[in-house]
């Protein structure tokens, strides 16, 4: 099993389960944790190959099979969630994160009571499309780490956005350059994926929170909460694609008052 925190709470019944994205960790919540905590029961969960999960005998195990896929790492997020027995869980993630979200609540609805999407991934468009050819052309060849700080900062690419460039970079270096193939190998199935999320309207209340500036992702985005019935989107201005990191404060506030709003778990 992959590694996971948990923080419980003595009053509430709500679990509210943190999703990071490729090449980060469970760290990159701690500006969460401690507003989280105090309303809700949290789970921060490690994807394999990331935080604690790499030195987890589930690598081992798994280290014959060489590519991933979504639905092989959603499985990961349900054993965890199975083995806490938790039945319902709000979900809230961040860039890729909000990829295996999706794909959760696809293969099981019943399991979400709601989904935050922070720096959501819908579309890749031109640029970003280019960009994941490129990479598959020299990922073998390229040190994994160069080629993660050149897509940090096509991603984010603005001044401010340094802390978040740094962070995702410090987590990078904990990855395997292995692994770090085994991941991006996922892009190769991502495309079809995020043609179905658009499509489908799932009937699970959905807030997108976009930075103002996430200019490869926040045009799709835009169009999907306009369509889809349960969608909802909060743009925070100056801030990039780590909303949770960027801009905390708001992150926060919007998310949990958006989890209240929500029927009780």
């Amino acid at each position: 099993m992959i590694s996971y925190q948990k923080y419980t709470h003595p009053n509430s019944s709500t679990w509210v389960t943190f999703i990071h994205g490729a090449g980060g960790s469970s760290s990159i919540w701690f500006k969460q944790i401690r507003d989280f905590k105090k309303k809700f029961n949290v789970l921060l969960i490690d994807l394999r190959g990331h935080g604690n999960s790499k030195n987890h005998s589930v690598q081992l195990k798994d280290s014959l099979k060489n590519d991933y896929t979504f639905d092989f790492i959603t499985e990961d997020i349900i054993e965890v969630i199975d083995h806490e027995k938790i039945e319902k869980s709000h979900f809230v993630g961040i860039s890729l994160g909000t990829i295996l979200i999706r794909n959760l609540a696809e293969k099981y609805p019943d399991r979400v009571a709601s989904m935050i999407m922070g720096g959501a991934i819908l579309k890749m468009n031109v640029r970003s499309r280019f960009l994941m050819r490129m990479g598959n052309i020299f990922k073998s060849v390229i040190p994994y780490l160069l080629l993660y700080r050149f897509f940090a900062f096509i991603i984010m690419p603005r001044k401010n956005h340094k802390q978040s460039r740094n962070l995702f970079v410090r987590e990078a270096k904990k990855l395997y350059q292995k692994e770090f193939i085994r991941w991006f190998k996922l892009t190769s199935e991502i495309n079809p994926l995020l043609k179905l999320f658009r499509q489908k309207d799932i009937n699970i209340p959905s807030l997108y929170i976009m930075g103002e500036q996430d200019h490869l992702f926040l045009p799709s985005v835009k169009q999907i909460a306009e369509k889809h019935k349960k969608a909802r989107l909060y743009i925070i201005e100056k801030c990039g694609h780590v909303v949770n990191v960027e801009s905390p404060s708001r992150f926060n506030n919007k998310s949990i008052d958006f989890i209240l709003s929500q029927s009780v778990v």
